[in-house]
């Protein structure tokens, strides 16, 4: 899949191809959302390999542009909505509801890069606010599956209890095997009452190169980047 990226804006990176086959363990269909697309990706490669009707939002013009061309060049169908996810109206509901969500917060230092601060600090969509409206959109039963933060675990479980989501599967990521986990892979379900099943860790590098695990995910994704200028 070959993507356009705005060369000043938030680049994806290896959260997003982790997240993608976190996702592809629940065999996606039916009406998915993916929430602040950026160039796309995460929706895109679903509609690439799973039976999906897909809608993406971000509030980002450019972003919204990005995508539609990505769409394009990659022979997929989207409807991509510019416009605020917390005050967007929702004609309908969703089975999928998918997202990499801005998480860094107010501890991190902040880039004075607008699009960048958009897309990267967790102020632009809160968390509980984001799970709150997740609830109202999504199906009884329906998969809500992202990526965050792993320090902040114990507050996206109470956010999630609040919001009547169950998490049913958890994966933590580690860049090496030494270190602590940094993002953490959620897979919750509205009115669910399912156990929690915690997946195997995904170690990230070993000895200076991706491991076995990574490499298949990259082989599965199967994405080009190409920096571009939004004019």
């Amino acid at each position: 899949m070959f993507l356009y990226q705005e060369e000043s804006g938030y680049f994806f990176n290896s959260d997003s191809h982790f997240l993608f086959d976190f996702i592809s363990k629940f065999n996606p269909t039916g009406a998915l959302l993916d929430i602040g697309c950026g160039c796309g990706i995460l929706g895109l490669l679903s509609a690439r390999d799973f039976d999906i009707k897909l809608t993406q939002i971000d509030k980002q013009p450019h972003n919204c542009f990005i995508t539609q061309k990505n769409a394009q060049i990659n022979h997929l169908h989207t409807n991509v909505i510019e416009d605020d996810f917390m005050t967007h109206h929702f004609e309908e509901r969703f089975d999928f509801i998918i997202s990499n969500p801005p998480y860094y917060h107010d501890g991190v230092s902040k880039s004075n890069n607008t699009i960048l601060h958009t897309s990267r600090y967790n102020i632009h969509l809160p968390i509980d606010m984001l799970m709150q409206k997740v609830r109202k959109i999504i199906k009884n039963y329906g998969h809500f599956i992202f990526c965050y933060d792993a320090k902040m675990i114990q507050e996206l479980l109470i956010h999630l209890k609040e919001a009547k989501m169950q998490v049913e599967d958890l994966q933590f990521v580690y860049g090496t095997a030494a270190k602590n986990a940094s993002l953490v892979l959620i897979h919750a379900r509205k009115g669910s009452k399912s156990k929690t099943n915690i997946h195997p860790p995904l170690i990230n590098m070993q000895e200076g190169t991706p491991t076995k695990e990574v490499k298949s995910i990259y082989q599965k994704t199967r994405t080009y980047s190409i920096k571009c200028k939004v004019l």
